[in-house]
C-alpha cells in the first residue's frame, strides 16, 4: 500500500508531463501509452488550457491514429471551442473504429443541438437506445430528456423519466426531476400509478413517497397526500420538503393548527426561510391569533425586509386589532418599496379616516380609484371618508363619478341617497332610495350604517316597509 498516494500520483503526472515536453521537442523520452494522452489532456483541460490540450490530442493521435479514444478527446475539445461541424466529422471518424463508446452519442447530440438540429439529435439518441443497456442505456435517456427540455416537448421529458424509473425504480436523479415534470404537465395520475409500483416493490423508498404525495396533492387530494407525505418523513425523519409539502396541503384544508406543527418542523431542519415564517404567520392570522401572526411577519420581514407584502400583512394584524397607529407605520415601510398598489393605499385611508386624519385618508383613496377606477372598494371608501369629514357637495359628486366608473353600481345610489338626506334633501334623497331598493334592497344595511338615524324618518321607513311586502330583503 502506498504511503502518500496523492504525492504519487502528482510526481507521475509531472514525469509524464516531462516525457510529453521532450517528445515534442525530439528529445530522448520513454515511450507514452494511449492512456498517458488522455491523462496529459485531460491536464490541460482542467487548467483550461484548451489550445494545449487539443495539441495533446494531435500529438497523441500522431502516435495512435487509430485511437477513437483519443478522437473522441479531440471532438470534445473542438466543441468546447464551439467548432462543431469540426468536432463532428470527428465523431464520426472516431465511430468508424469504435461506435461502442457512449460519449460518441452524447458529444454528437451536443454538437446536433449546438447547431440548432434536434430532429438529428433526437434520431441519433433513439436509435442509439438500442445499443446499450444498464447505466449507459439510462445515461442515453437522461440525454434525450434534456433534448427534449431544450425544444420545449415536456411531456417527452416525463416519458424518457418514467421509462428510467421502470428500468431502475431507485434512480434518484430521476426521482427527484419526474416530480417537477409531473407538477408541470400535469400527468398526476400518470405519477401515482407509477410511483405505486416503485413502492410495492421499494416500500422504503421516501422518494417515491413523497413523489406519490405531491401527485395527490397536485389533483387537490390534499388528505391522501398528508398520508403519503407520513410515510415519507416516517422513513426519513429529517425530509424538510415533505414537511414543507404537508404544510401547504393542511393549509389547504384549513388545518392550521397541524400546518403550524410541520412548518416548524421545517425550521428545525433547514436555515430559516422567509416563505415559512410567512405561511405560520398565516395560519396564526386565520385562527385570530394576530399577536403570533405579527410575530411570524416580522420574522419573514427580518429574512426578507424588501418583500411590501409581508409588511402590509403585518399592518393589516393591527388594522384588526384597530392599532391605527401600529399600521399606519408598516404601511409607510411597503409604501417606501411599492408607492401605487391600490390594497396599500386602501388600506393607508382607511387607517388615516380611523385617525381622523381625513385629508391624507381622501389623498389615499383618490390614488386607490385613479389606479383602479373599476374598484368599487375604492369609491366606496373615498365617498365615505368625505361623509365622514362633512365633505357633503364632494361626496355627492364622487357619488356621480362613481357610477359612471362602475357601470351603475347600486350601492351608490344608497350612498347618494344617504347625502341627499344630510344635505337637508329629503325629496331627491326618497327618490334615489326608492331606485337603489328596486335594484338591490341586500344593500340596505350599508345605507344605515352610514346614518344610523335616518331609520326615524318615517318615509324612509315606508319605502323599506313597502318593499319588504313586495319582495323578501
Amino acid at each position: 500500500m502506498r504511503d502518500n498516494p496523492y504525492r504519487e500520483d502528482r510526481e507521475e503526472l509531472r514525469e509524464l508531463l516531462r516525457q510529453y515536453q521532450n517528445l515534442r521537442l525530439g528529445r530522448n523520452h520513454s515511450f507514452l501509452e494511449e492512456e498517458d494522452f488522455e491523462r496529459i489532456i485531460d491536464y490541460f483541460d482542467e487548467k483550461d488550457e484548451i489550445a494545449e490540450a487539443l495539441e495533446a490530442t494531435e500529438t497523441g493521435l500522431e502516435q495512435f491514429p487509430y485511437s477513437s479514444l483519443l478522437m473522441i478527446k479531440k471532438a470534445d475539445l473542438l466543441l468546447a471551442g464551439r467548432k462543431y461541424q469540426e468536432a463532428l466529422a470527428v465523431l464520426e471518424n472516431a465511430e468508424l473504429y469504435d461506435s461502442s463508446d457512449i460519449n460518441l452519442y452524447i458529444l454528437k447530440t451536443d454538437a446536433y443541438l449546438a447547431l440548432d438540429q434536434q430532429a438529428k439529435a433526437v434520431e441519433l439518441l433513439e436509435a442509439a437506445l438500442g445499443m446499450f443497456e444498464g447505466e449507459e442505456r439510462l445515461d442515453l435517456l437522461f440525454e434525450l430528456a434534456d433534448v427534449y427540455d431544450d425544444y420545449e416537448e415536456f411531456d417527452k421529458v416525463f416519458d424518457c423519466l418514467k421509462l428510467i424509473l421502470e428500468e431502475d425504480a431507485t434512480n434518484e436523479e430521476a426521482l427527484y426531476k419526474i416530480c417537477f415534470w409531473t407538477d408541470f404537465t400535469g400527468r398526476n395520475e400518470e405519477s401515482i400509478r407509477l410511483h405505486q409500483q416503485i413502492i410495492e416493490d421499494h416500500p422504503f423508498s421516501e422518494l417515491a413517497w413523497f413523489n406519490m404525495a405531491a401527485a395527490y396533492q397536485g389533483l387537490k387530494l390534499y388528505e391522501k397526500a398528508i398520508d403519503a407525505y407520513q410515510y415519507a418523513v416516517a422513513i426519513d425523519e429529517k425530509f424538510d420538503y415533505a414537511y414543507r409539502n404537508m404544510g401547504d396541503a393542511y393549509l389547504r384544508l384549513r388545518k392550521y393548527k397541524e400546518a403550524i406543527e410541520v412548518l416548524e418542523k421545517v425550521l428545525e431542519l433547514s436555515r430559516p426561510e422567509d416563505v415559512i415564517y410567512e405561511a405560520i404567520g398565516h395560519c396564526y392570522h386565520r385562527m385570530g391569533n394576530f399577536a403570533q401572526a405579527r410575530f411570524h411577519y416580522k420574522k419573514a420581514v427580518h429574512l426578507n425586509p424588501d418583500d411590501s407584502k409581508l409588511h402590509y400583512k403585518i399592518a393589516v394584524t393591527y388594522m384588526l386589532e384597530e392599532q391605527w397607529a401600529g399600521a399606519v407605520k408598516q404601511l409607510e415601510n411597503a409604501m417606501r418599496i411599492h408607492r401605487n398598489i391600490p390594497e396599500y393605499n386602501l388600506a393607508m385611508g382607511e387607517c388615516k379616516m380611523h385617525l381622523h386624519h381625513f385629508k391624507d385618508a381622501i389623498q389615499y383613496f383618490g390614488t386607490v380609484v385613479r389606479h383602479k377606477p373599476r374598484n368599487v372598494a375604492g369609491w366606496e371608501s373615498l365617498i365615505r371618508c368625505l361623509i365622514q369629514a362633512g365633505h357633503l357637495e364632494e361626496a355627492a359628486e364622487q357619488c356621480q363619478a362613481a357610477m359612471r366608473a362602475t357601470d351603475d353600481k347600486p350601492i351608490f345610489l344608497f350612498y347618494r341617497s344617504a347625502v341627499c338626506f344630510m344635505q337637508s334633501q329629503p325629496k331627491e334623497g326618497l327618490l334615489i332610495l326608492e331606485s337603489a331598493m328596486e335594484k338591490s334592497p341586500k344593500l340596505l344595511k350599508k345605507f344605515i350604517e352610514l346614518n344610523p338615524a335616518i331609520l326615524q324618518n318615517n318615509q324612509v321607513v315606508d319605502i323599506v316597509a313597502r318593499y319588504k311586502k313586495g319582495r323578501k330583503i
